[in-house]
C-alpha cells in the first residue's frame, strides 16, 4: 500500500498543480522520495513537528492547495489530534491525513509505533471521511478519490504486504462498499489489509463478504440489504474493538436492524513487538482460522 500511495501521489502531481505532500521527517517510510525529487517547491519535510505539519497543512488548504500529509498513524493522526480537530476539521480543510504503518504492520518497533486507535480518533471527529483500502490497487484509487473530495480525509494504510485483492476495472467511490463475494450464510464487512482472510474464511462457509473500504460515511444501504439476508454479521479489522469500524456497524444496526454480529478486531490492549507481523495476527486471531470459528458460535 505504501508503494501505491508513493506512485498514485506523483502521477497526482503531474496532473494537479495545487496537489502537496508534507510529511514529518519519515519521506522514504511514506514512499515520498519520487515526489520530493520531481516536486521540491510542492514537498515539505516539517521534521519531526507532526502537529506543526498539520497546522501549516490547513493553511496551505484554506490558500486554495491540497495537502496530503503522511506519517505512521501512531503520529498522524495519534500525535497531532487537537489539531486535526481544530486547525482542520472545524474549518472543514481541505486537507488529507495519510496514516501508514497501521495497526500490528510495524511490528518490529512495537507498541510506541504501532496505532491500533486510529479509527476510534477519526471516527469522532465531524467532516472527517475514513477510508481503509483493501490493497494497493484500491489505494491508488483512494488517493485520487480524495483529491477530488473537498474536505478533510484520512487514508489508512499498512506497511505490510497485502495481497491483491480488487482490480483496476472494479469501482471505486467514496461512500459505497463493494460485495466481493455473494453469501447467504454470515456477512462478514472487513476492511484494509484483512480482506484476504474473510475470502478464504468466505469459502468455507457460505459468507457474503463486503470491503468497507470507506468507513465514514457508513454505507447503510448495502450494509443492511446483506444483513437482511443473512442475519448474522461479522466484522472484521486490525484496530481496536472499541471504536473501530465493528463499533460504526454495530450501532448502525443497533438502531436499524438488531442482529447476531461479532466485533473482531485487536482487543483492548496496546500493540506489542513481534519478529513477524503474521504473529501478532495469529496471536490475536485475526485470521481465516478464527472467523470460522466466530462463525460457528452463532445460534
Amino acid at each position: 500500500m505504501r508503494d501505491a500511495f508513493g506512485e498514485a501521489i506523483l502521477q497526482l502531481g503531474k496532473i494537479n498543480p495545487k496537489v502537496l505532500a508534507l510529511t514529518a521527517d519519515v519521506e522514504p517510510s511514506v514512499r515520498l522520495t519520487d515526489f520530493a525529487k520531481e516536486f521540491p517547491e510542492r514537498f515539505f519535510n516539517v521534521g519531526v513537528a507532526e502537529a506543526n505539519m498539520v497546522g501549516t497543512a490547513a493553511g496551505l488548504a484554506l490558500e486554495g492547495f491540497i495537502p496530503f500529509c503522511s506519517s505512521f498513524a501512531v503520529f498522524v493522526p495519534g500525535r497531532c489530534f487537537d489539531h486535526i480537530r481544530v486547525s482542520v476539521c472545524q474549518n472543514k480543510a481541505n486537507v488529507k491525513l495519510v496514516g501508514s504503518h497501521c495497526g500490528f504492520s510495524n511490528a518490529g518497533d512495537g507498541a510506541s509505533a504501532q496505532s491500533v486507535e486510529d479509527i476510534a480518533l477519526m471516527l469522532s471527529l465531524p467532516e472527517m471521511t475514513i477510508i481503509c483500502p483493501a490493497d494497493g490497487v484500491e489505494t491508488k484509487k483512494a488517493v485520487m478519490a480524495a483529491a477530488e473530495k473537498e474536505g478533510p480525509v484520512y487514508l489508512r494504510i499498512s506497511r505490510a504486504e497485502t495481497p491483491l485483492i480488487t482490480k483496476e476495472e472494479d469501482n471505486f467511490e467514496i461512500g459505497k462498499a463493494s460485495i466481493l463475494r455473494k453469501g447467504k450464510k454470515v456477512t462478514i464487512i472487513v476492511c484494509g489489509s484483512l480482506v484476504s482472510e474473510a475470502l478464504v474464511a468466505a469459502e468455507k462457509i457460505n459468507a457474503e463478504v463486503i470491503n468497507l473500504s470507506t468507513i465514514k460515511p457508513l454505507d447503510q444501504e448495502t450494509i443492511l440489504s446483506s444483513v437482511k439476508k443473512t442475519g448474522k454479521v461479522i466484522t472484521l479489522e486490525e484496530h481496536s474493538i472499541i471504536g473501530g469500524m465493528g463499533s460504526m456497524v454495530a450501532e448502525f444496526l443497533g438502531e436499524k436492524y438488531p442482529t447476531q454480529i461479532k466485533i473482531m478486531g485487536i482487543p483492548d490492549v496496546f500493540g506489542e513487538s513481534a519478529r513477524n507481523y503474521q504473529e501478532l495476527l495469529d496471536k490475536y486471531g485475526l485470521n481465516a482460522e478464527n472467523i470460522i470459528k466466530e462463525f460457528a458460535k452463532f445460534k
